[in-house]
């Protein structure tokens, strides 16, 4: 029996370090208690491996079902960064419970990581970074770089007595130097680096703009925290990209596919509850006119048309808008420039449509009036949604809101507005000739 379960764990084993993928959409959909089972009979490594590549929620649970000793040898094997992330997802008292079990220097090194704001590149940086002191030789600097592992060891970061950032030195060019030439005349001065308060955003933008393949993060003394690494950072872009996707239509950035439930409701139902409202508001616009729609009930007809055209239209501005905003594309000084362009666009796609929806509505109704009335509109919504579009996530990141929030919902209420509005008001203005 006892062979059996040995080539049992063997081969699970094998599956998970030649499968990870296949592995990990296995354990997504398997109950808790296997995947607890699972950890438990793991290297510390393995298991490290195993919560990385499944969900943080379904990890965070399982880690809480550890022995304490066994989550700080599996936490101690993580990569720090995602060992902090991991940790900080729990509630505050199981967080407590768990940080308190681990070993003092391990703990405080996590405590410390989750005390930087959330996206600030404290929040990435491994803070374990390798670094040589400026006065050791080539010779030197290359026995400890056979120390180091291969992701570590393209540059070294050289630091002097006091552990301040003072170079970077190319492994190409220690290799190459002779022996015994200290490092300090080896290493190029004033290499990129960042602050450990330093936004996502920034970071993203450095290693865009030099092609790094790490940041050094430093604090505001210059002392060397830690560094970035470029897969860090797509990660962490990635996420938030996601994180977007769900926040601009009311879904909490922290649900993902197996939350339960009641989690789900929790952080939908208020979102919901805004968008009735501002359904109300849409609606209480067209009981304005409900004289003229009850005159000309084609109105009611061509609401929708109006409507949906001006919707598209702010959600095609709010989509680079919030694009150029995510990749610092754009600054928020340059507003009247992008806000101009959109209205441009805007108006300018407006007349098309106009033209071929007042073509329609002429065939349908055999109005002209109305096929008047309903091209205007087009025209007039749909300069007004690229001007909503636009202003709004420029506003909110203005007034230190996050755009991708609440952009869409209140985009959604200003087209609906906008649209019905500029259509039955014309309507209104111009009834004799319908």
């Amino acid at each position: 029996m006892t062979d059996l379960r040995t080539l049992s764990r063997s081969l699970a084993d094998t599956y998970i370090d030649l499968y990870p993928q296949e592995a990990t959409e296995a354990l997504e959909s398997a109950p808790l208690e296997e995947i607890v089972q699972l950890l438990r009979v793991q290297t510390p490594e393995r298991a490290a491996r195993i919560l990385t590549r499944i969900s943080t929620a379904l990890a965070a649970a399982g880690l809480q079902q550890l022995r304490p000793a066994l989550a700080d040898r599996i936490l101690g094997a993580m990569d720090p960064v995602g060992a902090a992330l991991l940790v900080s997802s729990l509630p505050n008292a199981q967080r407590e419970t768990l940080l308190t079990g681990l070993q003092p220097q391990l703990a405080r090194e996590l405590r410390e990581l989750m005390d930087y704001p959330e996206g600030s590149a404290g929040r990435l940086m491994q803070p374990r970074a390798p670094s040589i002191p400026a006065r050791h030789t080539a010779k030197q600097a290359l026995a400890r770089v056979r120390r180091l592992s291969p992701r570590d060891s393209g540059a070294l970061l050289v630091t002097d007595a006091a552990g301040k950032l003072v170079g970077l030195a190319r492994l190409v060019d220690v290799v190459r130097a002779d022996p015994d030439t200290p490092l300090a005349q080896i290493a190029k001065s004033a290499p990129v680096r960042v602050h450990a308060l330093t936004p996502r955003e920034d970071i993203v933008e450095l290693f865009s703009r030099y092609r790094l393949e790490f940041l050094p993060v430093v604090d505001i003394d210059d002392h060397l925290l830690g560094v970035i690494h470029q897969a860090t950072v797509i990660q962490a872009a990635q996420e938030e990209a996601a994180g977007d996707l769900q926040a601009m239509v009311g879904v909490s950035r922290e649900e993902r596919a197996l939350s339960s439930p009641l989690f789900a409701v929790r952080k939908r139902l208020p979102w919901l509850n805004i968008n009735l409202v501002t359904a109300f508001l849409a609606a209480a616009v067209v009981g304005l006119f409900e004289n003229t729609i009850a005159q000309f009930t084609a109105l009611a007809v061509l609401l929708p048309v109006v409507a949906g055209q001006s919707g598209n239209t702010g959600a095609q501005a709010l989509a680079v808008i919030m694009r150029g905003l995510a990749l610092r594309e754009i600054r928020l000084r340059q507003w009247q420039r992008v806000v101009f362009k959109e209205v441009a666009a805007g108006a300018l796609n407006g007349i098309a449509i106009a033209l071929v929806t007042g073509l329609g509505v002429l065939i349908w109704s055999h109005s002209v009036g109305l096929a008047l009335v309903i091209a205007c509109a087009m025209v007039l919504s749909m300069a007004l949604a690229g001007l909503a579009g636009a202003a709004i996530p420029l506003l909110l990141t203005r007034v230190g809101l996050d755009p991708a929030q609440s952009a869409s919902i209140i985009l959604t209420t200003v087209t609906d507005i906008v649209g019905f509005f500029s259509f039955l008001g014309l309507a209104t203005l111009l009834s004799r000739f319908l």
